[in-house]
C-alpha cells in the first residue's frame, strides 16, 4: 500500500546555498508539489536610502557598488546619472565611452556569476569553474582602473575617477608556479589594460561556446530548465519584470536601445529575446547578452585607442582639480578642500534616471532640496520585482524546481534588501 502524502510547510534558507544569498522562503507543500511560496525578505536591510541623506552627493557612490554587489559599475552609473542631470554637468564623450565599456564588463561579470551559480544549483560543477576562470581576467581590469576588485567607486558626476591605465599589474614569481607559466600569464598584461581587454575579447567567444557545449543541448540541462517558471508576456509585463527576465518572456524591451544614454546610440549590438518565456529561454538570453556585451568592449576599444582626451569635467566646482595643480595652485587648493570637507550643492528639483543593468532595469530616484545631500534617494531594483513573482512561477511545480526558478531570476539581496 502507498504511503499517504503529507502536506507540511517547509523553511528554504536563509542558510541555503541556493537561496541565492538571504532569502527566507516559505514553502507550503503537498507531499513534493509547491501549493505556496512566501518570500521574507529584510534580512539584508542596509538602510543605504536613508543613509544617503546624510552623506554628501560623493560619499554615496560607494553604496551604490554594494547594493547588486555583482553589477557594481551599473549601480554607479544610474546614481552619478541621476546627480548629473540635477547639476546640468556635461560628461566628456571619452568618459562616456570609458562607462559604456565598464557597464558592458560588468554585464559579462553578472552573467558569468549568475551562470557559474545557477549551473551549480542544478548539479552542473564544470561551469563554476569555467566561469570563475574568466571572471578573474574582468575583475582584474577593475582593479587596474579603480585599485579594488569589487566596490570600485570609479564613476564621478562629470566622468570617471582617472584615466584608464598604460600597464597592466603583472604575476609575480612563485615557488608555486613555473617561470614558463609565468611568463604566459604575463603575455596579455605587457601593454595597455585596453591591450588586456583587447586579448579579453579575442578570446572570450571560445569561452562562451564552451558552456554551450556544455549545456546548451545537454539532455538534463533541459529537463531541468525548459518549461519551468513560465511567464507570459502579458504576466511579465504586469510583474513588472526588466532585463533578462522580461526579454525571455519575447518583449524586446532594452532601455539601451529604447531610452539610450551616454554612446549606446554610437554602438552596433542585437537584444536577444526568448520564444517560450522559461527557465531555458532566460539562460539563452543572457548567453547571448554576453557575446552582445563582448562586441560592444570591443567597439569602445576602437575608439578609445583613437580618441584621447578628458575623462571628467573642467568644473572644479563638481570635480576636484589634478593633484599637481592642487599643490601649486591656491584656487586650485580651495577648490580641493571645498569638495573633500563639504561637496558640492546640487539645484532643487527632483530626477529618475535608470539604466539597464545586468538583472533589468536598475533606476534611482533622486530628490536635491538644493543642499550638499540628497533630500531623499530611492533605488529601482529589478530583482525586488522578479522576487515577487516567485509565488506564480513555482506553484504547481516540484521543490527540486524552485532551486531552477531562485537560479533563473538571478536575484542578489543587497538591492532587494537595501
Amino acid at each position: 500500500m502507498a504511503a499517504d502524502i503529507q502536506s507540511f510547510t517547509l523553511n528554504f534558507g536563509p542558510q541555503h546555498p541556493a537561496a541565492h544569498g538571504v532569502l527566507r522562503l516559505v514553502l507550503e507543500m503537498d507531499g513534493e508539489v509547491v501549493q505556496k511560496a512566501d518570500p521574507h525578505i529584510g534580512l539584508l536591510h542596509r538602510a543605504t536610502e536613508k543613509l544617503a541623506e546624510s552623506k554628501t552627493f560623493n560619499q554615496s557612490i560607494g553604496y551604490m557598488d554594494r547594493l547588486d554587489y555583482a553589477s557594481m559599475m551599473c549601480n554607479e552609473h544610474a546614481y552619478v546619472l541621476a546627480v548629473e542631470r540635477l547639476l546640468g554637468v556635461q560628461v566628456p564623450v571619452r568618459a562616456q565611452y570609458i562607462r559604456v565599456m565598464f557597464d558592458e564588463i560588468t554585464r559579462i561579470l553578472n552573467h558569468l556569476m549568475w551562470l557559474g551559480a545557477h549551473g551549480l544549483d542544478i548539479g552542473a560543477m564544470t561551469m563554476f569553474l569555467y566561469c570563475f576562470r574568466e571572471r578573474e581576467d574582468l575583475m582584474d581590469a577593475y582593479e587596474a582602473v579603480s585599485g579594488t576588485r569589487m566596490h570600485a567607486t570609479y564613476y564621478r558626476p562629470g566622468g570617471v575617477y582617472r584615466d584608464l591605465p598604460d600597464t597592466m599589474p603583472q604575476y609575480a614569481p612563485s615557488k608555486f608556479r613555473a617561470k614558463r607559466e609565468i611568463n604566459r600569464l604575463n603575455e596579455a598584461r605587457a601593454g595597455t589594460l585596453l591591450d588586456f581587454l583587447q586579448d579579453f575579447t579575442e578570446r572570450f567567444p571560445k569561452c562562451v561556446d564552451e558552456y554551450e557545449t556544455l549545456l546548451t543541448d545537454n539532455r538534463i540541462w533541459k529537463q531541468r530548465t525548459v518549461n519551468i517558471g513560465v511567464v507570459t508576456p502579458e504576466r511579465a509585463k504586469g510583474l513588472g519584470f526588466t532585463g533578462p527576465c522580461l526579454r525571455g518572456s519575447g518583449i524586446a524591451w532594452d532601455l539601451r536601445k529604447k531610452q539610450p544614454y551616454e554612446v549606446y546610440d554610437r554602438v552596433d549590438f542585437d537584444i536577444p529575446i526568448g520564444v517560450n518565456g522559461d527557465c531555458y529561454d532566460r539562460y539563452l538570453v543572457r548567453v547571448e547578452e554576453m557575446r552582445q556585451s563582448n562586441r560592444i568592449i570591443r567597439q569602445c576599444i576602437d575608439w578609445l585607442r583613437q580618441n584621447p582626451g578628458a575623462v571628467i569635467t573642467g568644473d572644479h566646482k563638481v570635480a576636484p582639480p589634478r593633484r599637481v595643480e592642487m599643490k601649486g595652485d591656491m584656487e586650485s587648493l580651495i577648490h580641493h578642500f571645498k569638495l573633500a570637507t563639504e561637496g558640492y550643492s546640487v539645484p532643487a528639483g527632483e530626477v529618475y534616471a535608470a539604466v539597464e543593468a545586468p538583472k533589468g532595469e536598475f533606476g534611482i530616484w533622486l530628490v536635491s532640496d538644493g543642499a550638499n545631500k540628497p533630500y531623499r534617494m530611492k533605488a529601482r531594483a529589478p530583482g525586488f520585482a522578479h522576487l515577487s513573482a516567485m509565488e506564480e512561477m513555482v506553484r504547481g511545480h516540484m521543490l527540486a524546481d524552485v532551486v531552477a526558478v531562485i537560479g533563473t531570476l538571478d536575484i542578489v539581496f543587497g538591492e532587494i534588501d537595501r
